[in-house]
Formats: structure tokens, sequence, C-alpha cells
């Protein structure tokens, strides 16, 4: 049960920014500051891919409307990816069946990624950039961060990983009326497309 905390805490990162955590723990990895991390997360290979989709990440993340885009691509992609890195860190310490710890990971980092992808449907609501720029720097920050302080203290991140959670579920309660308009403006736009190509 000892990497359960770690599991919990990198399956909610997973599933604000899987790429950040797949880098994250391979770098800490590779450069010897934890042994927890297994050693297909530190290969060269995973490393830069995982750095280059990062960057597309970061880019992406930012810009109003585009980050709702990437957030339906990555429904599939970070929970995937949340169970994964899970089944690893379980695999590697043999203390959590790597099964039990791939659900633990992925149910995680969909509740996250949902919390995330509804959050940012009620930011960008709003008429002005910046409000979507300073969340997605929060989220790059705070993945960094709860990731980097679960490798030493893994029960306490992922207390606040759990807190984090919960907090972000009661936001998206109070912001369900703003998706809501955001979701019918987007039809909206969407049908006026499609008549404006009628001939």
């Amino acid at each position: 049960m000892s990497v359960l905390p770690l599991v919990f805490t990198s399956g909610w990162a997973s599933g604000i920014n899987a790429y950040a955590v797949v880098l994250l723990l391979g770098v800490f990895g590779a450069t010897g500051i934890t042994d927890e991390v297994p050693s297909s997360l530190q290969r060269t290979d995973v490393l830069v891919v995982a750095g280059v989709l990062f960057l597309c990440d970061a880019v992406a993340d930012k810009i109003p409307y585009v980050d709702s885009v990437w957030d339906s691509v990555h429904t599939v992609v970070r929970p995937v990816a949340g169970a994964v890195v899970a089944a690893l860190l379980a695999g590697e310490s043999g203390s959590l069946p790597e099964l039990a710890a791939g659900a633990v990971g992925g149910s995680t980092a969909l509740m996250s990624h949902l919390v995330k992808a509804g959050t940012r449907m009620g930011v960008n609501t709003s008429p002005e950039p910046f409000s979507n720029f300073a969340v997605s720097m929060a989220e790059d920050l705070g993945v960094a961060g709860i990731v980097t302080f679960a490798i030493f203290h893994p029960l306490a991140a992922a207390v606040i990983a759990a807190a984090l959670l919960l907090l972000g579920m009661v936001m998206l309660i109070f912001l369900a009326s703003r998706i809501r308009r955001f979701l019918r403006r987007s039809a909206r736009r969407r049908e006026e497309n499609r008549l404006r190509a009628v001939p």
C-alpha cells in the first residue's frame, strides 16, 4: 500500500497534464532523485516524446477554445496515461497489484480531467483572454509542484490532490450554467458555419 498515495497523486496530475507527469517522473528517476520511478519512464526516447508533447500541450492549453478542443481529444489520452503510469509505479514496487493501481490512477485521472475540461469551458465564457492563460499557468505549476512534493511526501501530496479534486468538483457545479451557455454558443456557431457552407 506504500505506493498508493503516489499512484493517486500521479493519477490526479495526469488528468490535468499527463505529459508533464511522465516528463517529471522520468527526469526524477533518471537523475537519481528517487528510485520509485520505473526504468521505462526514464528512457531517453520517452523523455524526448514527453517533452515535445508537453510543449504542444503548454501552447494549446493557453489559447481560448483551442484548449477545449485539446481537452476533448485528451478525454481518452489522460485517463489511459494515468492508468499506465500508476500500473508502472505499482509494478516496480510490487506493493500494490498493477491492475488495481491502474484502476485507481485511471479513474482519478478521468475525474480530474473532467474537472479541468469543465472548468475551462466556464473560463472560456469570459470575454478577455488573460483568465485562460492564468488558469493554464496555475495548472502547470500545480502539477509540477504536486508531483515534486509527492516524490518526497507521497501521503501529504495525495491529501492535497484529493482536496484539489474535491474543490474542483464543487467549483464545476457553480460553473455549470456558464458551461451550458458555452456549449449552446458552440453548437450555434457550428450550425451557422454549416449553413454558410451550404450553396
